[in-house]
């Protein structure tokens, strides 16, 4: 079985990294490592995410669905103190490293769970993803299938859309 980055237990060798999110209004310095998504640099669709999209709700349950190493969910933890930030992955080195960058930021409203958990909530006030999509364009389209999407913002090819039940 080929080893991907939306692995559960990616096998690559660890190397780990930092990279520095420096945004208008946050600035954070996150351990990364092999085996996760882009472990060497915020990539460009994940900055159009953070840069573009609307300020979080200042409070309720809100999801980062394939958190990675937790670039979106702290981002969204630093800009919403009042949100409980539900990050999710099925990357269990990618989840270790997201809650010990959370706790590393002092960011004690982020948890960091498998898809599935039960304690994760019913009802999300918000969802944000930078969806794999690696995964390949069958997965991809299931994954957003029953949702209504509409471009927001582009950028380098890379498109961010607001997407409603």
């Amino acid at each position: 079985m080929t080893d991907h980055y939306f692995s559960a237990q990616p096998r690559a060798p660890h190397r780990p990294g930092l990279v520095r999110v420096i945004l208008p209004d946050v600035y954070l310095e996150l351990a990364t490592d092999a085996g996760v998504f882009s472990p060497g640099r915020l990539d460009p669709g994940t900055r159009l995410l953070l840069e573009e999209s609307p300020a979080p709700p200042v409070s309720g349950d809100l999801l980062d669905l394939g958190c990675g190493y937790g670039p979106i969910a702290c981002v969204l933890a630093k800009r919403s103190p009042g949100a409980t930030i539900w990050a999710v992955d099925v990357n269990e080195r990618a989840l270790e490293l997201c809650a010990r960058n959370a706790a590393a930021a002092g960011l004690p409203n982020v948890r960091c769970l498998p898809p599935g958990d039960s304690s994760l909530p019913d009802r999300f006030a918000a969802i944000w993803s930078n969806p794999p999509v690696r995964i390949g364009k069958e997965a991809l389209h299931a994954l957003l299938s029953g949702w209504q999407a509409e471009r927001a913002a582009a950028r380098s090819g890379y498109r961010l859309l607001r997407v409603r039940r």
